[in-house]
């Protein structure tokens, strides 16, 4: 008999922002150890490098979120996107 094939599992849910960063806090001072081997160090600055990648993506992502609310002379709220001083909304 056949049995039902496994669901293929779920792909992994992005980490949430503070778990990433914490994550990266304590690679760095692992990093920081002189008891370290070389084989160690090298798995967490691989590791250290996707964390730092993934959290500055995630922090792009937030930025292209953020809006600003702005009270129009009518006292209606309106949304503007928000541009960081220095950059110049086109």
């Amino acid at each position: 008999m056949n049995s039902p094939s496994p669901k293929k599992p779920e792909p992994p849910k992005k980490a949430d922002f503070e778990k990433s960063l914490a994550r990266l806090e304590e690679v760095v001072r692992r990093l920081e150890s002189p008891q370290l081997s070389l084989d160690e160090a090298m798995k967490l600055f691989e590791e250290g490098v996707a964390l730092s990648q993934e959290c500055h993506k995630q922090l792009e992502e937030a930025e292209g979120r953020v809006e600003i609310l702005l009270k129009k002379a009518d006292g209606k709220l309106a949304a503007e996107p928000f541009a960081p001083e220095g950059e110049e909304a086109s």
